[in-house]
């Protein structure tokens, strides 16, 4: 990490990623000078369609065309990873207040573990505050469209795997 880079780290699970995480992603990349997607590995979550190696595969493609990104995994502790990489900042990307809600007290829970790092809280545009990755699954499961939701090449990955 170069001297007085502003690097931050967007967290989530991104099973698969959308247009409205592609939508912070830019926005991100618009404050940070390099911008770190992680995916968290999450064992206690059940309705996982893709395995972590390709969501991170996705999130590539999703983000080709971007300058600064790169994409990582972790299992553990967000807390720990940010200590580990050096790295002070995490972007949480904000739907609704519900979101707010679930968001803030991750924050502050961070905060009480006497972290010094911080949490840039981006709204979605609000032609993505329905989206959520759930929706994407479930609609892409009965053979909806999902066009308007992820990129083309991940919709053309997503409806691979409801074949199979």
């Amino acid at each position: 990490m170069a001297k007085n880079e502003r690097v931050a780290v967007y967290p989530g699970s991104f099973d698969p990623i959308t247009l409205g995480h592609i939508d912070i992603i830019r926005r991100a990349l618009k404050i940070f000078d390099r911008l770190v997607i992680l995916v968290l590995e999450n064992p206690r979550k059940e309705a996982v369609l893709f395995p972590t190696k390709e969501k991170m595969n996705m999130i590539k493609i999703s983000t080709k065309d971007m300058k600064n990104v790169e994409v990582d995994s972790f299992e553990g502790l967000l807390v720990d990873y940010l200590k580990k990489k050096k790295i002070d900042f995490v972007i949480r990307g904000m739907r609704a207040l519900s979101d707010f809600d679930l968001e803030f007290q991750m924050a502050m829970v961070n905060k009480r573990s006497k972290s010094d790092k911080e949490t840039v809280f981006i709204m979605t545009d609000k032609k993505y505050f329905y989206l959520n990755s759930s929706t994407v699954r479930e609609l892409a499961k009965y053979g909806a469209s999902i066009s308007n939701m992820v990129p083309k090449e991940i919709e053309v990955l997503i409806k691979k795997k409801f074949a199979e």
